[in-house]
């Protein structure tokens, strides 16, 4: 530049006064070219190419009533206003056990057979209860002939027709036991299911003997088309927990299905070992896939009583123990923003101070964003 100007500028200044004037002006426009050219590519260095516009996701900060959630821990049971305990009420040998643990049963199935010495008792008093019935009847149609004919008082008639109705009283009593307590003439008792459901829990077995009053339950029925998921509530917590509060339960065995429920009953005592307090869901169940003893997880949300600017969770970056989100405000504007958080529920994150209602954020990719920015 300088050997092609100069001399040019030289040889024409006596004819052209003006040359060196255009010179300079030559040289600052040309001094001034690449400047120029490191400006443009320096702002375009951080513009989001057109692929990356389409990757990332842009969100507006809002207001937000605060919410919070506390994750319970607990197990499925089944509702107590629905099962059955099952006691023999005699003692005997188990010849027979129709039900294992876990089948569906219908009402009034046979669950087990029983031979009981109790049971033969009974049938001896029903065949004296139709023998002393037998007896009454002869009786009375003696009686009634002989007054008929004259030869027997009124006394007696009512006496023998009292006899009757003493043996048939009798005679109904130990029937009615029989049809009650499923006794047959071969001295077995039978075993039934007073309700339809599952049996969740089994206590005897083919060829045992069951004592004479004998006081544990040998079966539980219950109906499992709605079940209770019980939780346990720590003592910090209790403030939180309202009745009717809305919750969700999860399950090792079904980690993608999230069946809502409502709290329906607060215990309002606290166990002395672990200083919890007890709450109850009801959930419906009419696929039976929820079954006794599974354990849960309980997300029970609650509501603070204020509002706070809130973003989606995923647009919080944490980085050296502070937190930050990028503000966008076109392809070539991005900046970086540290916030504070107050809290963070689910998919939502609250922020006291950092941004404003209005403001968009990148809550997809924004880390790529982040570390280009700020290298």
């Amino acid at each position: 530049m300088k050997n092609s100007i100069m001399p040019w500028v030289k040889i024409s200044v006596d004819r052209y006064p003006w040359a060196p004037f255009v010179a300079m002006i030559v040289l600052l426009v040309v001094g001034c070219e690449p400047k120029k050219t490191e400006d443009v590519a320096e702002n375009k260095a951080f513009a989001l190419s057109d692929t990356m516009l389409k990757s990332i996701r842009l969100d507006t900060v809002k207001i937000k009533p605060v919410n919070g959630a506390l994750n319970l821990n607990g197990k499925i049971v089944a509702d107590e206003n629905r099962l059955v305990e099952i006691f023999p009420i005699v003692g005997g040998n188990v010849v027979e056990v129709d039900a294992e643990l876990g089948d569906y049963v219908k009402k009034n199935q046979t669950l087990a057979t029983i031979k009981s010495g109790e049971v033969a008792e009974y049938d001896r008093q029903l065949i004296e209860a139709q023998s002393d019935v037998l007896v009454a009847q002869k009786n009375l149609s003696v009686k009634q002939d002989l007054y008929d004919s004259k030869l027997s008082s009124d006394r007696e008639l009512v006496a023998a027709q009292k006899e009757l109705e003493k043996a048939e009283a009798s005679l109904r009593r130990i029937t009615e036991t029989f049809s009650i307590y499923n006794f047959n003439k071969q001295s077995e008792y039978r075993l039934k299911a007073p309700i339809k459901g599952f049996v969740i829990y089994k206590n005897i077995t083919r060829d045992m003997t069951l004592p004479a009053g004998h006081t544990e339950s040998v079966f539980t029925v219950a109906e499992l088309d709605e079940v209770w998921a019980i939780a346990d509530v720590y003592e910090s917590d209790i403030s939180r927990i309202k009745d009717g509060m809305n919750v969700s339960i999860t399950t090792l065995s079904y980690p993608g299905d999230v069946i809502l429920g409502r709290i329906d009953k607060i215990f309002s005592v606290l166990d002395p070992e672990t200083k919890t307090m007890k709450v109850r869901i009801r959930i419906p169940n009419p696929q039976f896939k929820l079954k006794p003893q599974m354990l849960a997880t309980i997300k029970a949300v609650y509501h603070e009583d204020k509002s706070l600017t809130a973003v989606p969770s995923s647009a919080i970056i944490f980085d050296n123990s502070r937190q930050f989100v990028m503000i966008f405000k076109d392809r070539y504007n991005i900046e970086t923003r540290e916030v504070e958080v107050y809290k963070t529920a689910d998919e939502t994150t609250w922020i006291t101070h950092g941004v404003k209602p209005g403001e968009v954020v990148i809550s997809h990719n924004q880390l790529f964003i982040y570390d280009a920015l700020n290298d």
